[in-house]
């Protein structure tokens, strides 16, 4: 069997499409390599189908160009376009944040904050695996909370482009996203919007330069 593991998992596609977003930003495809389908297929274990409809979402979300006769090319990753994601990210994700001030129950804030709990119990076990899930997870339930479907549709379609797996082993952001974490926590607990908004605004858009910095030391950014 291959070491990625697909029997168990039902969505082919998306984890097609994860693996490649992560060589992508983990520097193993370079800007202008090629992703031949039938060699991606074979070493993953799985028919060309789901390979497919992953370069197919790759290139909607700007990772991948397709070339007639030629196939997929990896489009390169620019300051530019790291910048503008986060940017992006900050306005959406303040928003959300803010009318999950407005919304949260206190069971969800006890989750909440047993989900940082957590969060920051990985980070200090350097289990960066297990730190990327707890903090999709804490996102995910702000998100939950605001109650606005397609607001959170939008951020979740932008969060696909920033390589969360890099987060964990970038010097100094795990200690500074607890920091904003626990911000962010005390203003919902005190079901106040603006400051929501701000903590995790400023938070979204405070990760651009690390992780610039870290991809351009990879040589993933010229």
């Amino acid at each position: 069997m291959s070491t990625f593991d697909f029997a168990v998992r039902p969505q082919l596609a998306e984890d097609v499409a994860r693996i490649v977003r992560q060589r992508v930003f983990d520097g193993t495809y370079a800007a202008g390599a090629y992703v031949r389908l039938d060699q991606l297929a074979a070493e993953l274990g799985v028919s060309v189908t789901p390979v497919r409809e992953a370069l197919f979402e790759l290139k909607a979300e700007g990772l991948l160009d397709q070339q007639p006769r030629r196939g997929f090319v990896i489009r390169p990753v620019t300051v530019r376009d790291v910048t503008d994601v986060a940017q992006v990210q900050a306005h959406i994700g303040g928003e959300l944040a803010a009318r999950a001030a407005a919304a949260i129950t206190d069971a969800a804030l006890d989750e909440l904050t047993a989900i940082q709990g957590e969060l920051e119990a990985a980070y200090a076990a350097g289990d960066g695996e297990r730190a990327v899930r707890l903090n999709h997870d804490f996102h995910r339930a702000i998100n939950v909370a605001a109650d606005s479907p397609k607001l959170a549709q939008l951020m979740s379609q932008i969060t696909r482009y920033a390589p969360e797996a890099v987060f964990p082993t970038i010097d100094g952001w795990p200690e500074e996203s607890n920091r904003h974490h626990r911000r962010l926590l005390d203003a919902l607990a005190a079901r106040d919007e603006d400051g929501a908004r701000s903590a995790m605004s400023e938070h979204l858009a405070a990760g651009a330069a690390p992780l610039i910095e870290h991809l351009t030391r990879r040589g993933v950014i010229a």
